[in-house]
């Protein structure tokens, strides 16, 4: 070939090269392109989907096993540090004043300041079942003592403190209360108490709300807060 021929096989050659670039994707011959660069020509919501990663049912198995064990031992570790501020209460009791109150005759003052969380008094008095709380009532509500003092634990156990109980029975209601009851279970037997809802100071009356099931005839309230329902009931 003469080096003019050369020269133009050189440039038919080099065309055909850059026409081959330029040709229908289908055409070109097969080579593999990185995900990385597919990902830059997606959606961002299918980038997502194609990151996603499918559990297997194993892995949420013990996924869920591993949620119910932190539930279990979080009530667990609650309920313990119930039972030892039980005993606590036990060894050294709350110093607490029985004088009267302007919300109800008599009541129950702090002498001592009290943190939040804190176990201030088991409510006790005679265990007695659900029947026998009924007829209780009926005969406390027709001589006029009322039913104030039975405090139901569960569906079938209610406290009595009516004729046999602390002082605890003495602990008025309020609508915003500093007081909560609480039923705990220690050493495997259920105990009512009364907690701090907040810190408490020395003088304060001790508070919580009775939560009497609405009725239509009302029982008056007159704890004098802000918040006051106007009755117990």
């Amino acid at each position: 070939l003469s080096q003019i021929d050369s020269m133009e096989l050189l440039q038919t050659v080099s065309n055909g090269r850059e026409a081959s670039n330029q040709q229908a994707a289908r055409t070109r011959p097969y080579s593999r392109i990185p995900e990385s660069v597919k990902a830059t020509y997606l959606p961002k919501s299918k980038v997502l989907i194609a990151e996603y990663k499918p559990v297997d049912k194993r892995s949420a198995s013990v996924n869920g096993r591993r949620l119910v064990s932190d539930i279990f031992y979080q009530h667990k570790s609650q309920a313990e540090a119930d039972a030892l501020k039980f005993h606590q209460l036990k060894k050294r009791k709350k110093h607490l004043v029985f004088d009267k109150s302007p919300i109800h005759d008599w009541g129950i003052y702090a002498g001592e300041p009290i943190q939040a969380h804190d176990i201030v008094i088991e409510y006790i008095g005679e265990i007695i079942r659900q029947q026998v709380a009924e007829i209780r009532e009926k005969h406390y509500e027709r001589i006029g003592i009322g039913s104030s003092y039975l405090f139901r634990v569960d569906d079938d156990m209610v406290i009595d403190a009516t004729k046999k109980g602390g002082m605890a029975r003495f602990i008025n209601h309020c609508c915003t209360p500093n007081c909560s009851a609480k039923v705990i279970t220690v050493d495997k037997k259920k105990k009512v108490v009364i907690y701090a809802n907040r810190d408490i100071v020395p003088g304060e009356e001790i508070t919580y709300d009775y939560k009497f099931p609405i009725e239509a005839e009302k029982i008056p309230c007159f704890c004098g807060s802000k918040s006051c329902k106007g009755s117990l009931n």
